[in-house]
C-alpha cells in the first residue's frame, strides 16, 4: 500500500508515544474466534458476532494476495475464521507484484481467484476498466456504511460504485531504532529532519552505521519520497501531483529530491552503502537492524507499524531493544503516510460476496488486531484488540482522522508508474538512490513516465 494519511495531531500523538514501552506484538488468545459453533444458517446471528454470514457448506472460495510470511499466516487465521461460521472452504493463493499482471494471467487462463486483495487504488480502478471486479453486494455495503468513514468507501469506489473493502490499513511514517545502539551513541529521538540527519552523524560517529535502507524493493523508495514531500510541500500541492496535476518536474518535487538526497547522497549514513541497500529486501533491512546487538548494521530503519512483524522474527523485544518515533518534520508538521489492501470480488458468487462482508466485519478486523503487524481502518473496531498500546494509538490516530484520509501517492497511480518492481517510480527512485546529485535528470524520468501511464 501503498497509501497517505494527513493526521495533524500526529506528530505529538506520537512523541508522546514515542518512548513508550511494548508488549510485543504476540498471540492475542483465541485469534479473535467466535465461541460458536459456526457454518449456522442462513441469516442467524449469535449475540458473539457482529455479522450475519451465510450457509456455504461445501463450497469452494480462492483469495489472492501479495502477502507472505506472518502477514499471510494471521490473514489465513481470519479465512479459518471465515470457513467455521459458513462451512465454506477458502484456499490461499500467493499472488506477486504487480498484481494486475498476477491477476491477468489467472484470467486470461480460466483460473480467476473469487478474491483479490488489491494493494493499490490505481489496480482496484485498472479491475474495474478491465471488467475483471463484480461490485460489492448489499450485505458487505452495510458492513461497510456501519463500520467505515466516508472515505474508505470511496477509497474503494470507482465511478460511485462499491468495488473494494479495504481491510488493513497502515500507518508507514515510523522510524524504528535499535534502542542500544542510541544509547551507546549519547542520540536522542529526532523531531525535524535536520535533527534526523544530525542524530544519524552522531550514530556514525559511534560507529555503527546509522540507517538501513530497503532499496531493493522500490515502494520503501517512493514511501521516503512521499513522507518528505507531504510534510514539506502540503497536502494540497501533494493532492496535485498525486493526480498528476502538476508535473513531476515541479519545483516542489525538486526541493523534496533535494532533501532526500541530503541522506541519499551520504553512503557512509547507509548500511552497505548504495549498493548494499539496493541488494537489501525490506524484511531485511529490519532484521539486520535488530541483531547483532548494539553493533547492527543499521541503526534505524523506516517504514510502517508493520515492521513489528519483522523485529519479532529476531531475539529483538519491542520496547526495550527496539523503539520507535514518528517520520521527523521537514516542513511544519510530521507527515503521516498510510498504505491499505481491499478485497475485491473477481466472482459474482454468494461465496465472493459473503468473504467481502466478512472483511468489512469487526470480528473479521479483530483477529489479526490481536496477532500485532496490523492496522484496521474500521471505525468499530474496539482499540482493546490491538496488543500494545502503541498500536493502539496509531489505529485511534487513523480512526480519528476520518475523512482527511490520503492513500499513498504511487498507490493513486496507474501500476505501470507507481506499483512496478523495475520500472516507473520504483525504478527511477532506485536509480536516485546511486546517483543521488542528478535531481534533474530524476525529475525528467519521473515526468516522462508518468505521462504515459497517466495517458494509459
Amino acid at each position: 500500500m501503498r497509501t497517505t494519511l494527513r493526521i495533524r495531531r500526529a506528530a505529538m500523538v506520537f512523541t508522546a508515544i514515542g518512548a513508550l514501552a511494548l508488549t510485543g506484538c504476540g498471540d492475542g488468545g483465541d485469534g479473535g474466534k467466535s465461541k460458536t459453533d459456526g457454518g449456522g444458517s442462513e441469516g442467524s446471528k449469535d449475540k458473539a458476532s457482529s455479522v450475519v454470514l451465510p450457509k456455504l457448506d461445501g463450497e469452494k472460495i480462492s483469495v489472492a494476495a501479495v502477502w507472505t510470511g506472518p502477514e499471510q499466516a494471521n490473514f489465513v487465521k481470519v479465512l479459518k475464521e471465515f470457513e467455521k461460521r459458513t462451512g465454506a472452504t477458502v484456499t490461499f493463493v500467493p499472488a506477486q507484484d504487480p498484481i494486475v499482471n498476477f491477476l491477468g494471467t489467472k484470467i486470461a487462463g480460466g483460473q480467476p481467484p473469487d478474491v483479490a486483495m488489491i494493494p493499490q487504488v490505481g489496480a482496484i480502478q485498472q479491475a474495474v476498466a478491465k471488467k475483471w471486479a463484480k461490485p460489492a453486494g448489499a450485505e458487505a455495503k452495510a458492513q461497510l456504511t456501519k463500520n467505515y468513514s466516508k472515505v474508505w468507501q470511496d477509497l474503494g469506489a470507482v465511478d460511485g460504485t462499491q468495488y473494494g473493502v479495504y481491510f488493513k490499513a497502515a500507518n508507514k511514517s515510523l522510524i524504528w531504532y535499535n534502542a542500544k545502539a542510541f544509547e551507546n551513541a549519547g542520540a536522542s529521538e529526532p523531531k525535524t529532519w535536520k535533527d534526523f540527519l544530525a542524530t544519524a552523524e552522531t550514530v556514525s560517529a559511534s560507529g555503527v552505521t546509522p540507517v538501513s535502507v530497503a532499496g531493493a524493493d522500490g515502494w520503501t523508495l517512493t514511501d521516503w519520497f512521499e513522507n518528505i514531500y507531504l510534510s514539506q510541500a502540503g497536502p494540497e500541492k501533494y493532492d496535485q501531483l498525486a493526480q498528476h496535476k502538476i508535473k513531476w518536474t515541479d519545483g516542489s518535487v525538486k526541493d523534496a529530491l533535494t532533501t532526500l538526497g541530503q541522506l541519499f547522497g551520504k553512503p557512509a549514513l547507509i548500511a552497505g552503502g548504495a549498493d548494499g541497500a539496493l541488494q537489501t529486501e525490506f524484511p531485511a533491512s529490519v532484521t539486520q537492524t535488530f541483531t547483532g546487538g548494539d553493533q547492527p548494521k543499521g541503526a534505524m530503519v523506516f517504514e510502517g507499524d508493520f515492521v513489528g512483524v519483522n523485529i519479532a522474527q529476531t531475539k529483538a523485544k519491542i520496547g526495550t531493544d527496539a523503539k520507535v518515533f514518528p517520520f521527523p518534520a521537514v516542513g511544519a508538521e510530521s507527515p503521516v503516510v498510510t498504505g491499505g489492501d481491499a478485497a475485491v470480488a473477481l466472482k459474482d458468487s454468494k461465496g465472493a460476496q459473503a468473504l467481502l462482508t466478512w472483511l468489512a466485519s469487526t470480528d473479521a478486523a479483530k483477529i489479526w488486531a490481536e496477532q500485532g503487524g496490523f492496522i484496521s481502518p474500521n471505525k468499530a473496531l474496539d482499540a482493546t484488540a490491538y496488543p500494545n498500546e502503541v498500536q493502539r494509538t496509531m489505529a485511534k490516530a487513523l480512526i480519528s482522522a476520518g475523512d482527511a484520509v490520503r492513500f499513498d501517492m504511487s498507490d493513486q497511480a496507474p501500476q505501470s508508474f507507481g506499483g512496478t518492481p523495475g520500472k516507473g517510480e520504483w525504478k527511477t527512485l532506485q536509480d536516485f538512490l546511486k546517483s543521488p546529485k542528478d535531481i534533474a535528470g530524476t525529475q525528467a524520468k519521473l515526468e516522462s513516465d508518468a505521462a504515459k501511464a497517466y495517458k494509459s
